[in-house]
Order: C-alpha cells, then structure tokens, then sequence
C-alpha cells in the first residue's frame, strides 16, 4: 500500500506544479531596475552582486546567469565585478507597445545549490515617434443647413510613444468656420472632434481646405499633420442611426480567411441621395484594418487576415455610417478572439551537465530548463515529464523552471550513458507535446579492484633451464575505465617465512608474463609458491592478489651410481665400463639413499685413478690411493641435506688399451689399519 502511494504521489509531482510555484515564488528574492530605451548596448544598469547581497567570488563560482521568460539576451552580467549591464538596445514600443508601464522579467539563476532571483526590468519612454495619420487626407461632407456647434468625428493619429511623450492635443488651421474640441473618452485616448463655429453656405463656398495638426507632449512637442477637405452639401436634415450601439462576435483564432463576420446596418429616414448609406471603420488601428473589412454598401464584416489570439485577444473596431448628405452615425464591434490550442509547448534548455562521475551524491543538478506555452487556460497548462525505470526526477523549481537532478549514485560499470528524452504536454484538446532528448554521460571514478582470472596459478618448466624462462603469465582485469583500469603486475612478498623469497622469478610489470631468474634443480627444490599483486593506476590506486605455484619437473640429468656394499665386510667387485684419455681422469659418483624416517640424502663421491697397465704387472693386482681417506658427513647442498664419503680400492682387470676397472671393498676409516695386507699395485 505504501508503495503504490510514493507512485501515486510521484506521478502527481508534476501535476501540482502550479502549487509549487506559488510557494517558490513566495521564497524568491526581486530586483527592480529601469532604464530608458534606445540606451547605448554595455551601458551600466546595476550591481546585481551588491543589491542582491552576494560576493562577486560567489556569482562566479555558482555560475550565476540571468535568464529571461523569451529566452533573449537583453541584459549581460559581468561575473568579474558584478553589473548588469545592457546587451542591446531596446525599442520599448516595440516590446510593449501601448501596454505601460513597460517591464520586461528576468531571472538570475545560481547553480549549486539552485537558487533564483527575480529581476523587474521597467524600460521608459522616450519621445522617439511623431505623431502621424494613416490618412493624407480626410474628407467631410457638411450640409449647409448643419447648427452651429454641430460636431463632427475626424480621424485620429497615431503615436507610438506612451504618457506624456504620446498625443496630446490637436490643433486647425485658423479659419472662420471651423475650431478643434477634444472630448472626453472612457479609453482615455484622445480624439479630434470638429466643430462648427459659423453656418456654412453652399453657393458662397463649396469646399473648405484645412490644415489638422496632431501634438506630442515631448519637449520639444513632434507633431504631424494632414489635410481636411470639407465639402459643403445641401441640406440633409436626418442622420444614419444604428438599432444598437454595441455589436459583439466571438470567433475562434483559426477561422478561415474570408469568413463574413457579421452585418452592421442603419437606417437614414431621409429619401434618394440623402438617405443611402456607406459604411466605413472609423478610428480604426492598422492592425484593425489589415485584419476585418468591412463592405461599404452592405455593412458586412468579413476577415481579411488569420487571427492569432496569442498576440491579439480582442479588437474595438468603430463603425460610421455615412448618408448621401454627409450626416453619420456609429456603433461599436467588439471581436473577442477565441484561444485553441494551436501552440505546442516549448522548452528552453539553460543549463546541462555531462559527464557526470559515477559517484555523484543524489540531488545532483544535471540539467536546468524552462518551459512555455503561448496557449492559454487549459490549452496552455503543461505537465512534464521524463521516462520511467531512470535514476534520474524532474523538480520543479522557480515559476516554470524545472531542474533534472539524479536520484541515486550511479554506477558506470552497469551503465556509462543515459538517453533522456524530456516530455512536455498540455492540458487542451486536443494534447500537444513536445519532447527534448539529451545525452548524460556518466565518468568513471576508481572504484574497481583489479580481477585476476584464477585466484591460483600453478605452472610446470623443467630443470635446468635457462636463465629469463618464459615460464608462464598471470592476467587480471579492472572493470573501470582510463587509467583506473590500467594494471601494473609486481611480486609480493611472502607471507610464510619459509616459502623462498620471489628471486626466483621475475615479473613483467605490463602484461603479467613471469620469467625465471637462474636454472631451477629438482633434486634442490621441487615446488615453490609466491604471490602476484595486480594494482591499478586510479587515485586511490586499489589492488587485489593471486597464488602462484611453480612444479619443478625433473629431467634425467644424473647418471647410475654406486650403492656403497656393506661397511663391515668385503663384496665381489662390480664392474663398470668406462673409457678414459691418456691425462687423469676424475669420476665422481653421487650415492644417495632415502631413509623414510630421516630423508637422509647420502652423496657417496669417490676420486680414483686410472690403473695403467704395465708391461711388467700381472693382470688381477690393485692399488689403493695413497693416504688415508676418512668417511665424513657434509652438506653440500646447502639445505640441511647431509651426504657421506667413503674411499674405495680400484684395480684395473683388462688388458692392456682397455681401461676397465673393478670396485673392491670399501676403505674404512678408523678400523682397518693403514697397512692393508691386500696385494699393492704399483701406483697408477
């Protein structure tokens, strides 16, 4: 139950994004700042790091950036001292239009840990724009029979500019007839009315030229002018009424070019030339009338261009109807633009990160981005989201700013690359999404030993071999990457003090390749063991270790010996053949017996000469070596083996050429006296 409800709760995360965003707005700090427009790009706005109470060391480090809602550069903070300064010039009727005051929001966004500040730039006016009519010319048609005081709409002027730098007043060239009142308007917008002053007279003067000015109040005031043609008529005593005063339509942004709108009508009771009706926008905007127009016999209204509620919501279009007699009367249409979600959702990536290491605590920011969509009510509310089976979440954080931030440590070993695809829909009918995929990478940190292959080796080489023997190689493997992966192989030494250090052997340090130093002896050493360490070149550099067991194998390298006969009695003599030069020759014999409660090892090494035959010796005679040759034990191996010699009667038994030879009995040591009564040959 308990799992389904962190389920429940995380897919709802981005669902209540309008609640966080409350409350974060409620948590963040603001700036104000203003500046007038068409200012010089680079001119100093502020000192962020000062206003905002921070070191100017920290906006760097934190990676401080100031973003704005429409992703434009208008403003450059200077991360070495600090100011805010001005990326380009603004046009402030450009960016709002008539809408004051002017403002336009950024956010300042540090990283690590995320914070925001909300910045309020107020861009002034300044009197940049004069005055000006859409039309060169206006025309009126008065009656002459028309009352003094009588007032008469004319065309206004238009100036971008706003507040005291837009229109102000209007004036006319002097004449007799004629003056300029400015009535009061619930738009607060301002409108020449002209009055007359004097009754005008058809068969003294037909038709009237003057001269409308139109005022700013910059100082100096900018103004523009257009001409008034004033075409006196006979009399026209009733003018066009409307049936109402207001018409109002609602028509859906994706209407179709050409579309009939409605139909405006009014009557005029008057007859023939004085009583027919043509039907113009008065007043009307640029954008008006690019947008409607209206047919000037019929009153119908039709679309003339496509609507587009995201930038235009609704249009006030004023409509005169003029009589033949130059009389008129208005109304009002108010179109109200219908949003449909026609405008899939947008997203501004400020910030990403990659790679990241492996062992990047959670929470970690790995990528900052904004989201808008230009539609509104449901049609412009989003949710966002990312693929599930991720160690990654969405957090939402300022307004509609999210953060994508690792939920756990992630291991490079199992995964070294993510494919995140941002997903990012709204709340109309019907849905659109919008989806943004980026790449993080993960980095490898050292966290992996290495592995040998086996956790024991055992190799086989004979005896007696060379000197740098290949005799075999052990390998390991790091599943890290780079140089954390790079394994160096070393001999270790022994733990056991009786395992022989590894001087026996050498070690290739790059590719585990083991070579033996000096040529090995079976009958000395028969197996021995030592360890191999395999360390990688990370920081902290780890290590593991391996067994190796080297089998000495034996080769027959040693010939037949003697085994001595009984110490206390005389034996029949063996023979042994052998062949000799004419200098000395020296045979050494190597007896060795193994007591299985002692493994003594007995080297019987016996030194004899050759018996020369002589003419004048009878076959069968022997000698004995001169001096006595005591049995003793030694150790010539150097491992605690003990051997013991003994001195033996030889006589030669061929003929002459020969050089055969017969062991006899054994001399031995201390108890035959040094005198043998054996027959002596001469020595040889």
């Amino acid at each position: 139950m308990e799992i389904r409800e962190s389920l429940d709760l995380r897919k709802r995360q981005v669902l209540i994004f309008l609640v966080l965003l409350g409350l974060s707005r409620a948590d963040t700090e603001s700036a104000h700042y203003s500046v007038a427009e068409e200012t010089e790009i680079g001119s100093f706005v502020a000192n962020l790091a000062r206003d905002l109470g921070l070191g100017v060391e920290e906006l760097s480090s934190r990676e401080a950036r100031v973003v704005s809602d429409d992703n434009k550069k208008y403003l450059h903070l200077d991360l070495l001292t600090g100011d805010l300064l001005l990326n380009e010039k603004l046009d402030r009727d450009e960016l709002c239009g008539s809408t004051e005051p002017c403002v336009l929001h950024f956010q300042v966004v540090l990283e690590n840990p995320l914070q925001f500040f909300r910045v309020e730039l107020h861009v002034k006016d300044i009197n940049d724009h004069s005055p000006t009519f859409l039309d060169k010319e206006i025309l009126i048609k008065i009656s002459e029979g028309t009352t003094i005081g009588t007032t008469f709409l004319m065309e206004s002027a238009q100036d971008l500019d706003v507040g005291s730098n837009s229109l102000q007043n209007y004036t006319i060239s002097p004449n007799s007839h004629f003056y300029i009142k400015i009535p009061d308007s619930s738009d607060r917008k301002i409108y020449p009315e002209l009055v007359l002053d004097r009754a005008l007279d058809y068969e003294q003067e037909a038709e009237i030229r003057l001269t409308l000015t139109a005022l700013d109040g910059g100082s100096p005031p900018k103004s523009g002018t257009t001409l008034v043609l004033i075409k006196v008529l006979d009399i026209n005593d009733n003018a066009p009424e409307f049936p109402q005063s207001l018409y109002e339509v609602q028509l859906p942004e994706d209407r179709p070019i050409g579309s009939w709108i409605v139909t405006i009508s009014a009557k005029d009771l008057d007859a023939g030339n004085y009583g027919k009706i043509s039907y113009t926008f008065f007043h009307a905007s640029e954008d008006i009338r690019k947008t409607f127009e209206i047919n000037p016999i019929s009153g119908e209204v039709n679309l003339r261009s496509p609507l587009d509620f995201e930038v235009i919501q609704s249009y006030t279009i004023n409509i005169q109807a003029t009589d033949g007699g130059g009389l008129s009367g208005k109304c009002t249409l108010l179109v109200k633009v219908m949003d449909i979600n026609d405008n899939p959702p947008e997203l501004t990536m400020t910030s990403l990160t990659s790679p990241i290491p492996e062992n990047s605590s959670p929470e970690m920011v790995v990528a900052v981005f904004s989201i808008r969509d230009h539609d509104s009510g449901d049609n412009g509310r989003m949710v966002c989201s990312i693929q599930d089976n991720l160690p990654f979440v969405l957090k939402p954080t300022f307004k509609n700013f999210y953060a994508l931030v690792t939920e756990h440590p992630l291991d490079r070993e199992i995964r070294n690359e993510y494919n995140i695809t941002i997903t990012v829909t709204d709340l109309g009918t019907p849905r659109l999404k919008t989806e943004h995929n980026i790449t993080v990478l993960v980095s490898d940190v050292n966290d992996n030993a290495p592995a040998f292959t086996q956790t024991s080796y055992t190799l086989f080489v004979r005896e007696n071999n060379s000197p740098t023997l290949h005799i075999g190689s052990v390998s390991a493997t790091d599943r890290d990457s780079g140089t954390n992966a790079q394994v160096t192989y070393s001999l270790l030494p022994p733990q056991d003090p009786h395992l022989p250090l590894p001087s026996l052997v050498s070690i290739n340090a790059d590719n585990g390749h083991l070579f033996a130093l000096r040529s090995l002896d079976y009958e000395a050493l028969q197996e021995f063991e030592f360890c191999v360490g395999a360390t990688d070149h990370g920081s902290p550099a780890l290590s593991s270790e391996a067994l190796v067991r080297v089998l000495v194998l034996d080769a027959n390298d040693n010939s037949p010996f003697v085994l001595y006969p009984p110490q206390n009695g005389s034996a029949p003599c063996t023979e042994l053949q052998a062949r000799a030069d004419s200098l000395t020759i020296y045979l050494v014999v190597a007896l060795a017996s193994v007591s299985s409660l002692f493994l003594l090892s007995v080297l019987l090494f016996v030194a004899v000469r050759l018996c020369r035959r002589s003419r004048a010796a009878s076959v069968g005679r022997c000698s004995v070596p001169e001096g006595p040759f005591p049995g003793h034990l030694v150790d010539v191996s150097g491992t605690g083996t003990l051997s013991q010699s003994y001195q033996y009667e030889v006589c030669l038994t061929g003929g002459s050429g020969t050089n055969e030879f017969k062991f006899l009995k054994p001399i031995i040591p201390n108890l035959l006296p040094r005198d043998s009564e054996m027959e002596k040959a001469p020595p040889f």
